[in-house]
C-alpha cells in the first residue's frame, strides 16, 4: 500500500499532471490534500489502473479529500512556454485553487518551479509511492480524459476517445490526411516528416 504522508505534522498536497506527451489538448494537473488516516488498497498511479476503476476512485477522492483542485494549461499556452513549464503552471493553478492552504507540496517527478511560500519535495515515481500524489494523478487523468472525450464528439476522425491525444498511428494518420485542429500543439513534432506537413 502507498504511504499516507511524507511529514506527519504538515498539511501536504500531492500534485501530478496528465497529458504531457500528447500532441493535442491541454495539460491537466491536480492537487489533493487527503486526511492523514486515509487508506485505500486500490489507489495507485493512474497508469496502473483501469478506466472504470479510475472513475470510481475519482468519486471517492473527491468525497474523502480535505481539499482538491484541478489546474489547466491549454495548447496555445503550451506552445508559448513549452510543455515542461506548462506542467508546472498547471500544478500551480491547481494549488492556488485549493480551499485549504498546504504546508508542503509533494510533486511527482524530479523537477518543479517553486510555488510561492510553500516548500516542496520532488519524488520520482511519486504517484506509485504516496496516496496524495496517486490521488492527484487520478484526478488529472480523468478530468483530461473528459476533455478529450468531448473533443472526440466534435472531431471523431482523430479517435481521441481511444488515444486521448497521444501520438498513436491512427492519430498521426488523421493529421496526415485531414490536417491539424485548434487543439493541436503546434510546437510538437506532430508527424515524423514534420517539414513536409502543410499546416
Amino acid at each position: 500500500m502507498l504511504k499516507s504522508y511524507f511529514q506527519k505534522k504538515l498539511i501536504e498536497a500531492g500534485c501530478d499532471e496528465a497529458g504531457r506527451g500528447c500532441l493535442a489538448g491541454p495539460v491537466y494537473a491536480a492537487a489533493v490534500i487527503l486526511p492523514k488516516d486515509y487508506k485505500n488498497n486500490i489507489l495507485n498511479d493512474s497508469k496502473q489502473i483501469s478506466e472504470k476503476k479510475r472513475e470510481i476512485l475519482r468519486t471517492e477522492i473527491e468525497r474523502e479529500a480535505i481539499a482538491f483542485a484541478v489546474g489547466i494549461v491549454d495548447n496555445v499556452e503550451i506552445d508559448k512556454i513549452n510543455i515542461l513549464n506548462a506542467s508546472f503552471l498547471a500544478m500551480h493553478r491547481a494549488v492556488e485553487k485549493l480551499s485549504s492552504i498546504p504546508e508542503l507540496l509533494l510533486i511527482d517527478g524530479n523537477r518543479f518551479n517553486p510555488y510561492p511560500s510553500i516548500p516542496h519535495e520532488c519524488i520520482i515515481k511519486g504517484d506509485g509511492k504516496f496516496l496524495s500524489i496517486a490521488a492527484a494523478s487520478i484526478l488529472a487523468k480523468t478530468y483530461r480524459d473528459d476533455f478529450m472525450f468531448d473533443a472526440h464528439q466534435k472531431q471523431p476522425e482523430y479517435a481521441w476517445n481511444k488515444n486521448k491525444g497521444y501520438p498513436t498511428k491512427v492519430h498521426r494518420d488523421a493529421i496526415r490526411k485531414i490536417g491539424t485542429t485548434s487543439i493541436h500543439r503546434m510546437s510538437f513534432r506532430l508527424l515524423p516528416e514534420q517539414l513536409t506537413l502543410d499546416i
